[in-house]
């Protein structure tokens, strides 16, 4: 690199990282000015990287230093933490996880019933948690690795946290030896790599604050990487194992009928279920589906946060009923949503090659958060490392933009800001529209082969 240039690049890369130190270990959640500060210089440092083109191997090494900078920081801008250490606490010690809520188990006639040292435990944990009331939503593959850090470390918070980073930082070095084999694979440039592996949303939600979308994605690109080699039925039990750790990547399964034909996709389909039944399986109970049930059912018909189309039909139902119809709009949208994905699946233009197949599912995933009635920051991360195969830079600004959603934290009332949401979503749909991730991908003469 020029003088210059290495002058550029060293300067970002302070910023970023007295950034990240700031956020990691000075900014609790309700300073909203100073963590939306701290945030958009660690945007500008990520921009100025990608701008002066860092050469690779550098933007490699600053991405896992600046991840190795959280490594002995508790959360600070997530607090979802805690109820991952309680369901940890259950399963470690024999208990399931799924089938009592947090408020049943601190009741004087169940806590009687428990190990006194696990009652301790949980009574000390329990007013940390932000949602005592409902069942576990975690799937197995998250509740075994919550069941080893607590196992590890049971009376130690900070131990806890350290493994769960351990495993966070593991599955994002597995998925950057997929990102830079699948970009080879598919002919694209190794250094778009890095508009996810140094995006400021992945650092800090992922490994700073310890969310599972991390493996997913790990375990998405696997199952893709899987597909690409013809080893279909190993890609369907990666892609199975990514379902057991959140449910979100079943919405992959519609875009394969096509490309594999109906007989192997429902092939694929039943090898990905056995592998979801075999890792529930620990946890089988009568109560397990229904209580599932109904902590999805909540989540539809009672949350909101950071949404888009659903506040336009929010609003439209309070001109209309006089009051807030969630509990019909959310489920609707989700509904509206699925048969979007189907359609989406049914009319993707061939040809169906490695390189769309990402692209449809960046569209499917960009569908289905639109239409959402939660839209956490961090929900986005997929959307990122997706876009890494594409030419379609709106998701990335759309992570940058998401971030904003954190000021709804700085009072207790947790009150949305209309102006920053207005923003955010004029944005990010302004820049679908001109980007237009729909149309048809036109592959090169001597571009991926089909699926």
């Amino acid at each position: 690199m020029s003088a210059r240039r290495t002058i550029w690049v060293g300067t970002a890369l302070l910023l970023s990282a007295g950034a990240y130190a700031g956020l990691a270990y000075a900014t609790p959640r309700p300073h909203t000015g100073q963590l939306l500060g701290l945030l958009a210089v660690a945007f500008a440092g990520y921009a100025a990287l990608l701008w002066a083109r860092v050469p690779l191997g550098l933007g490699l090494a600053a991405a896992l230093l600046l991840r190795l900078l959280w490594l002995p920081a508790t959360p600070t801008l997530s607090d979802d933490f805690h109820r991952f250490r309680w369901d940890g606490l259950l399963t470690a010690n024999g208990y399931n996880p799924f089938r009592f809520r947090p408020d049943e188990l601190v009741a004087p006639s169940t806590a009687a019933s428990l190990p006194p040292a696990l009652a301790a435990q949980l009574r000390q944990l329990y007013p940390q948690l932000n949602s005592p009331h409902y069942y576990s939503v975690y799937p197995p593959v998250c509740q075994g690795a919550f069941a080893l850090g607590a196992r590890l470390f049971p009376d130690s918070e900070q131990g806890f946290v350290l493994v769960l980073r351990l495993l966070v930082l593991a599955a994002e070095a597995a998925t950057t030896l997929l990102l830079l084999w699948l970009l080879r694979q598919l002919r694209l440039p190794r250094t778009q790599a890095l508009w996810y592996l140094l995006h400021p949303l992945v650092v800090v939600e992922l490994t700073g604050s310890l969310h599972f979308e991390a493996l997913v994605i790990t375990l998405l690109l696997g199952a893709g990487a899987l597909l690409l080699r013809g080893r279909w039925q190993a890609s369907a039990g990666i892609l199975g194992v990514a379902v057991a750790t959140k449910l979100l990547p079943l919405v992959a399964l519609p875009l394969l009928v096509r490309r594999l034909g109906w007989r192997r996709a429902i092939a694929y389909g039943a090898v990905c279920g056995f592998t979801v039944l075999a890792l529930f399986s620990p946890f089988l109970t009568t109560e397990l589906l229904q209580n599932i049930g109904r902590s999805l059912g909540l989540y539809f018909r009672t949350f909101e946060f950071n949404a888009s189309f659903y506040y336009l039909a929010r609003a439209l139902g309070y001109w209309y009923w006089g009051y807030n119809k969630i509990a019909l709009i959310g489920p609707a949208l989700a509904g509206a949503g699925a048969l979007g994905i189907l359609l989406l699946a049914w009319r993707e233009k061939p040809p169906l090659t490695g390189v769309a197949l990402p692209r449809t599912l960046l569209l499917v995933l960009t569908l289905y958060y639109l239409l959402a009635t939660v839209v956490h920051p961090w929900y986005l991360t997929p959307l990122l490392a997706l876009s890494v195969f594409t030419r379609h830079r709106f998701a990335l600004v759309w992570g940058a933009l998401v971030t904003l959603s954190y000021a709804t934290y700085q009072t207790s009332r947790y009150t949305e800001n209309p102006w920053l949401l207005t923003l955010e979503y004029t944005v990010m749909l302004g820049l679908l529209l001109l980007e237009k991730p729909w149309r048809p991908f036109v592959a090169a003469p001597d571009g991926p082969s089909r699926l």
